[in-house]
C-alpha cells in the first residue's frame, strides 16, 4: 500500500495528478513569479536552488507519508503544468488531514482547481480509509474569495472564521469536507 501511495497518479478528466519531477523546475520557477503566489504561499521559489529545495520537501513528505504533493498537468494542453494539490496527512488514526492547492496564473479560470482538488479528495478518502481518515480541512485567508469558490465547488462546506496567526496577517476561513458517514 505504501508504495502505491508514493506512485499514485489520480486523474480528473484531462488533468493528471502526478509526483513532482526535476523536469518541472523551469515551470515551477515561472509559476512562482506570479505576485499572487508570493502573497499566498510560505515557501518562495525564486530560482533553481529554491525550486530544488521545494521539490526536496515534496519528495521527503511523500517518502515519510506526511505530505502528498501532486503536480497537476493538463493533458489537453501538451502536458502543461497548471497547478499543485497537496494532502498534509498528520498521522494514521488522526481522522483528519489538510488539503491545499494553487493554480498557475496562465491556467486560472479553466476550472482546474476544483477538478484537481476533487480528484485529490476522492483519492485521499479512498487511500486512507483504512487509517480512519474521515475529514479534510481546507484553509485560506478571508480575502481569497477565489478559494471560497473552489472550496464550495469541491464540496467543502464553510465551517468557521479562524483568527489571524503568523505567518498569516489576516483571519482565515476553514472549510471542511467529510467522507460519507464521517463525523465533523
Amino acid at each position: 500500500m505504501e508504495d502505491d501511495l508514493r506512485s499514485a497518479s489520480p486523474e480528473a478528466g484531462p488533468l493528471l495528478l502526478r509526483p513532482w519531477l526535476t523536469d518541472d523546475i523551469p515551470a515551477l520557477i515561472e509559476t512562482y513569479r506570479d505576485p499572487a503566489m508570493h502573497a499566498a504561499l510560505r515557501m518562495p521559489v525564486a530560482d533553481e536552488a529554491d525550486a530544488q529545495r521545494w521539490l526536496r520537501v515534496q519528495r521527503e513528505g511523500r517518502e515519510t507519508g506526511i505530505r502528498f504533493s501532486f503536480a497537476v498537468v493538463d493533458r489537453d494542453h501538451a502536458d502543461e503544468l497548471v497547478g499543485n494539490v497537496v494532502l498534509k496527512y498528520p498521522a494514521p488514526g488522526s481522522g483528519s488531514a489538510e488539503v491545499g492547492y494553487w493554480t498557475a496564473a496562465r491556467a486560472r479560470g479553466r476550472g482546474i482547481a476544483p477538478r484537481a482538488l476533487g480528484a485529490l479528495t476522492d483519492w485521499a478518502f479512498e487511500a486512507f480509509a483504512g487509517d480512519g481518515l474521515v475529514r479534510l480541512d481546507l484553509l485560506h485567508q478571508v480575502d481569497n474569495k477565489a478559494s471560497c469558490r473552489v472550496a464550495e465547488k469541491s464540496g467543502y462546506d464553510f465551517a468557521q472564521v479562524l483568527p489571524a496567526q503568523p505567518p498569516w496577517p489576516l483571519d482565515g476561513h476553514l472549510h471542511v469536507r467529510l467522507r460519507a458517514g464521517g463525523v465533523r
